[in-house]
């Protein structure tokens, strides 16, 4: 229940009693780090895919042939970029996010990203070559998710999407969710276009950024246990005590992959 105090103002003479309301849940803000191996990026051969002309727009690239895969992006103080941190056990039946996936420059954005499991995902195509006959209209992504849990996977949706403006907006049943599995994106034309999905149960989540800064607003009070997951690096998981109207730190420092679950 939230407290009630007065605060007492002199108006004209006259002395007003106005009620104030404590403020209810807490921020948890830190950093998440990366000391783990040096993870280098992936590198695929434009040529060995299609549409090689119009995907050499997309700035992860050598300046070659040769597109540049960056999974695991780490600043020069071990700031580890699109971890997910969320806090966990916390389950809100009425949470409701939808996850809504562009397809840019022969690219899946965001890399990283939250659902709900039974909630819809959307996936939608923005890519045109005006330079080429065949796809003036549209380059054609085939998008394909799995339901991922170590080295389990299964499919959970694999559509083709032909033209510009072309959009998939599926509904979503991860069977091992509860074990800790994630949603894997892959286009299966060009394999260098990968995304991510944590599933979370609430609305209580971040994404570090450049820096591997992140903040959670509006957390309930009390012990909680919060994770910090990135879908190459690893995660971690530690508590952290939350107060009405003040900030909690935590910092994580990731290593390798660990279990967890929902």
């Amino acid at each position: 229940m939230r407290t009630r105090q007065l605060l007492t103002l002199c108006l004209g003479g006259l002395l007003v009693a106005m009620p104030l309301v404590a403020q209810a849940g807490g921020t948890i803000k830190g950093k998440v780090m990366y000391s783990g191996k040096p993870i280098a990026a992936k590198e695929f051969a434009f040529s060995k895919f299609p549409n090689p002309a119009f995907c050499k727009q997309n700035p992860s690239q050598k300046g070659d042939d040769t597109r540049l895969l960056k999974e695991v992006e780490v600043d020069a103080n071990k700031g580890l970029k699109n971890a997910i941190v969320s806090v966990r056990g916390i389950k809100d039946k009425k949470f409701k996010t939808t996850p809504h996936v562009i397809a840019k420059l022969c690219e899946f954005l965001p890399f990283t990203g939250v659902l709900v499991n039974k909630g819809n995902f959307i996936v939608e195509n923005t890519d045109a070559d005006p330079n080429d006959p065949k796809s003036k209209e549209g380059v054609l992504h085939n998008p394909h998710s799995f339901d991922v849990l170590g080295a389990k996977s299964s499919t959970l949706f694999n559509i083709g999407l032909a033209k510009k403006g072309d959009k998939l907006d599926k509904k979503i049943k991860m069977r091992m969710a509860r074990k800790g599995s994630v949603l894997r994106l892959q286009c299966d034309q060009h394999e260098f276009m990968q995304a991510w999905f944590l599933p979370v149960s609430n609305a209580h989540f971040g994404v570090s950024g450049g820096d591997g800064s992140f903040e959670i607003k509006d957390v309930p009070a009390g012990k909680h246990k919060v994770l910090a997951w990135h879908p190459v690096a690893g995660n971690v998981t530690v508590e952290v005590e939350v107060k009405d109207g003040a900030t909690a730190e935590a910092n994580f420092d990731i290593k390798k992959k660990n279990k967890f679950k929902m």
